[in-house]
């Protein structure tokens, strides 16, 4: 979109707050980058250019401006919607694989040469994978200074730097402030003296519905790994360092977001998780607009637009979960996998509430003895095998899966039909198409909207709704009564 001159001028005039993640303004005669929604008076159209990404604005030299803080804008939601080699880098490098594995183990990852994912990277973003990681590094470097009261050594690390020159350098460069200067302009307010424990807000673009987004979530929970409470969803993470606690409540203009980390250095790794749980870089308009379209959806939407699809903070988790939930009920599903996490998982401790466990692992459950599961013998088959295949590495779920490829690669596996795969691909891989017209609440939808209700025909009525079938589920969804649908009192 950074292309389009002319649109790009009317969003900045108009200070549209949609936009931003989408372009940054950069201004030549302050030597500042904005997001689209600045408040400060637009600059002459003249001195305007525009960047694809913060990277790409720091590395043409320009600082973030101190008024809209451009760092903290939603992601782009190109990186979520789309399935090609640089959507799936980004979504790499947000989860922080380049700085844990560098450019090379970015590349692996993606199946192409460090050349060519440079060069896509470059062509589409303006700046490289090292560029993009190093302006994350800078945005959470921030956040800690700013929240935390940790030593700048320790923050320096935390955020992935090699040194603290690097860091000190890297924070002077991208907000013309030293870091003990950002840490005097904090709000007094927020800095915390716990270790470990930060409160920040996640932003999203409006609007957004909660009932079903944090309904569905509480309603699902695993008792030990999930549990909503005090107005908020409290779950357990496995992070790359450590693991985590989060509690996310939904507030009219952000997220409330508390996190407990076992270990600084997986921040970036737990927000950028969380963001993804919660759908939170989406673009309703763009999704909402689509699916006005169709007479009969317009309603639904009209009367509770910015629905999300709820996703996940850990794919072989839901995957697993997905398959103990085939042919039961939701009450059915939590207990089975209640079960699992008593006997398999990680014990934590949780002082603010009442979690005591991470899910299992792939590794732990693969372990497990078949003869102990209370599911018929097929569906032991299924489990077993979906784990042993994740354990192994012959099957992965993640943010760099090629959505059909590995939907093909679930539909081999024994005991995977459409609606597992497609409920995988949905929540866990993350499609915004993945439709599901055998799900039994989907099919109870159409019914009553005067919609086709065989599979093959409702496919082919939602072919109009390409490509957010994902959020035209989550409307037909809620014209339930399911708790799913309700934000929890």
């Amino acid at each position: 979109m950074h292309t389009d001159t002319e649109r790009c001028v009317r969003a900045v005039r108009s200070k549209d707050a949609r936009f931003d993640g989408w372009f940054f303004t950069a201004v030549l005669t302050t030597g500042i980058y904005c997001r689209p929604s600045c408040p400060v008076v637009p600059p002459k159209p003249g001195n305007m250019v525009f960047h694809p990404s913060a990277a790409a604005c720091q590395q043409a030299g320009f600082r973030a401006c101190k008024r809209c803080r451009p760092d903290t804008s939603p992601g782009s939601p190109e990186w979520n919607h789309r399935a090609d080699a640089v959507a799936r880098a980004m979504r790499l490098i947000a989860d922080g694989v380049v700085d844990r594995e560098g450019v090379p183990g970015l590349a692996a990852r993606l199946g192409y040469s460090t050349r060519q994912v440079e060069r896509q990277l470059l062509a589409e973003l303006g700046a490289g994978p090292l560029a993009l990681a190093r302006a994350q590094r800078a945005r959470t470097a921030r956040l800690l200074i700013e929240t935390t009261d940790l030593p700048m050594a320790q923050i320096a690390f935390a955020a992935g730097f090699s040194s603290v020159r690097t860091f000190n350098d890297t924070v002077r460069e991208v907000y013309a402030l030293a870091p003990g200067e950002l840490r005097t302009r904090a709000p007094k307010q927020t800095l915390r003296g716990t270790p470990g424990t930060l409160s920040l807000r996640l932003p999203f673009r409006a609007p957004l519905n909660p009932d079903n987004l944090f309904g569905h979530l509480a309603a699902t929970a695993v008792p030990g790994v999930e549990e909503w409470r005090d107005g908020a969803y409290r779950r357990t993470l496995r992070l790359p360092y450590g693991h985590g606690v989060v509690a996310l409540t939904p507030r009219p203009d952000h997220i409330a977001c508390r996190l407990t980390l076992g270990d600084p250095r997986d921040l970036t790794v737990a927000i950028s998780r969380c963001r993804r749980l919660l759908d939170l870089d989406a673009d309703p308009v763009a999704v909402d607009e689509q699916l006005r379209t169709d007479p009969v959806l317009a309603p639904l939407v009209g009367k509770a637009p910015g629905r999300r699809v709820p996703r996940t903070v850990d794919a072989a988790e839901f995957a697993v979960r997905a398959v103990l939930g085939q042919q039961v009920s939701t009450a059915a599903a939590r207990t089975h996998a209640a079960r699992l996490v008593t006997a398999h998982g990680t014990p934590v401790d949780d002082p603010e509430g009442g979690l005591t466990h991470l899910f299992p692992s792939p590794g732990a459950l693969a372990a497990l003895d078949p003869e102990a599961l209370a599911l018929p013998r097929t569906r032991r088959t299924t489990l077993t095998t979906l784990v042993r295949r994740l354990a192994d590495g012959d099957l992965h779920l993640g943010a760099d899966s090629d959505w059909s490829e590995t939907r093909a690669r679930l539909l081999a596996l024994p005991g995977f039909g459409p609606w597992t795969a497609d409920v995988i691909a949905m929540r866990a891989l993350g499609d915004p198409d993945a439709f599901l017209p055998t799900d039994l609440g989907v099919r109870r939808a159409a019914r009553e909207l005067g919609l086709p209700s065989t599979p093959a025909a409702l496919t082919a009525r939602a072919a109009a709704w390409r490509p957010w079938r994902a959020y035209a589920v989550q409307y037909l969804w809620a014209t339930d009564n399911h708790p799913v649908n309700f934000l929890p009192t």
